[in-house]
């Protein structure tokens, strides 16, 4: 997404939305899941479009050479801005990003809705943050942004511009608007399901009502590491796209269920629950058992483990 915008700014852009597929490896539960729709937008401001009522204020540190940026190093050492930018002008875009987007917030979810700023790292922006709402009992984080880091504008042309970017992943605000229990059902062709939104205006207001519900199956696997490996290295994204690879849709959650060192060996351990439901009928214990089997053969050709 980054890469198009950077394309977008090249052109002669400096505000746009733009919507694409984003195919990413992350946790498993019922509010993830790796390919998603998502909505990014971009905004750039000049000196004099940002600090229309105070001109002596500056977009850049007086040791920054805004005309040739890449002369110098950009750091993102300090939590507050780039050390690039004025902090006047890294607060003052933080300011407008966030009352923007939450009056979003407001607007998609009503003026009641519970919400907090978290902060938050992104390859392409400094500082970042995490917008989320309160939604059945948990936080849901529905968008991230934050200030463009300047080497990306700087590389797509405008070099004296400050800019602020964001990305709302449009299935977790459906959930939210809709009561959506489960991301898998966005990709559900049941007619239950799909023909509660088929025909319906814009502003109507729809709550999803469940088609029927299955029964989950859970099968644990825990195993030894190599010896170069230990449970504080090991990635866990790596064994949760390994897991989704192999088990497809059917799996529904997969959790860090317990850490180990033995006191003797000094071997490491780790242990995790998946848990098994498909959407649209009951899965056999039988049928789940030779997926976990699978699983279990992928997981040592690939990580080198020991089954336990």
């Amino acid at each position: 997404m980054t890469a198009h915008q950077s394309e977008l700014l090249r052109s002669g852009l400096d505000n746009f939305l733009m919507i694409g597929d984003v195919y990413r490896r992350d946790e498993i539960d019922s509010t993830h899941f790796p390919v998603f729709h998502q909505v990014d937008a971009v905004r750039s401001q000049r000196k004099e479009q940002l600090f229309q009522e105070h001109s002596g204020l500056e977009l850049f540190e007086p040791t920054f050479d805004s005309k040739n940026p890449h002369m110098f190093e950009n750091s993102i050492n300090d939590p507050n801005k780039q050390s690039c930018h004025s902090l006047e002008a890294t607060k003052l875009m933080e300011t407008q990003l966030k009352k923007h987007l939450i009056g979003l917030v407001h607007a998609l979810f009503g003026d009641n809705v519970k919400h907090r700023w978290v902060d938050a790292y992104f390859p392409f922006t400094h500082p970042s943050w995490e917008l989320e709402i309160f939604y059945e009992n948990n936080w849901l984080e529905v968008l991230g942004c934050g200030i463009v880091r300047n080497e990306i504008l700087a590389n797509a042309g405008p070099n004296n511009t400050i800019a602020y970017a964001f990305g709302l992943g449009l299935e977790r605000i459906a959930m939210a608007l809709y009561k959506i229990p489960d991301i898998r059902l966005m990709w559900s062709e049941d007619s239950g399901f799909v023909s509660q939104f088929q025909n319906k205006k814009l502003n109507e207001k729809i709550t999803y009502k469940a088609v029927s519900s299955y029964p989950q199956c859970t099968n644990d696997i825990s195993f030894w590491l190599p010896s170069d490996v230990t449970i504080d290295t090991f990635t866990n994204n790596d064994f949760y796209d390994l897991v989704r690879d192999v088990g497809g849709d059917i799996i529904e959650q997969v959790k860090l269920k317990d850490k180990f060192v033995h006191p003797k060996t000094k071997k490491h351990s780790l242990c995790y629950s998946i848990i098994y439901r498909h959407l649209e009928r009951t899965l056999t214990q039988a049928e789940v058992n030779k997926v976990h089997k699978e699983i279990e053969k992928a997981i040592v050709k690939a990580f080198n483990v020991v089954i336990r």
